[in-house]
């Protein structure tokens, strides 16, 4: 169930993260659907069997690689398999677009328990409880003063909120 759920999440955040950049004004530099040239680094994405991972690498990604990629360095590691329906979209985008330390800690603030990045019993037993459409309301608020209190919020900014936007009433559709 929960690869399902990544599997039909994952083509949404994949819209969001693009193709091939290399704006040297984004601190991730060289990025390809969303997977940077140290995460491609990180996971040995030697796509063209030359014995390194560069930008070459980078650029010929497809999303059937990246896919092992989002599920463990981001579904599994923010807990979103763990969320209910449509919060698992919004931690999973967040974890994508703002770090998974991050996410883990702003869904246990929305679910008001202790805020330790550690998805234990408490935050699980929580999860059962939720209700999603707040908790999802409440989440895009957290990420959207995030993104507002950023240095490079003028130049990358309305995109980051169109972004949340989206994912905010896609995850509430998931939610209903």
């Amino acid at each position: 169930m929960t690869l399902a759920r990544f599997q039909a999440c994952l083509p949404l955040i994949l819209q969001h993260e693009g193709g091939d950049v290399d704006d040297s004004r984004d601190p991730g530099g060289a990025t390809n659907l969303g997977v940077t040239l140290a995460t491609a680094r990180a996971y040995k994405l030697d796509l063209d069997h030359d014995g390194d991972v560069d930008k070459a690498d980078v650029k010929a990604l497809k999303p059937a690689d990246v896919a092992p990629v989002y599920y463990r360095g981001y579904w599994l590691a923010s807990s979103a398999d763990l969320c209910p329906r449509g919060l698992d979209y919004m931690v999973f985008d967040c974890a994508v677009n703002q770090g998974v330390g991050r996410a883990t800690r702003w869904l246990q603030t929305v679910l008001a328990v202790k805020t330790d990045g550690l998805i234990g019993p408490k935050t699980i037993a929580a999860l059962g409880i939720v209700n999603r459409s707040m908790a999802i309301a409440l989440y895009a608020d957290l990420r959207e003063d995030h993104y507002r209190s950023l240095p490079t919020f003028d130049r990358f900014g309305k995109g980051w909120l169109r972004r949340l936007e989206e994912v905010q009433a896609r995850a509430q559709e998931m939610a209903r």
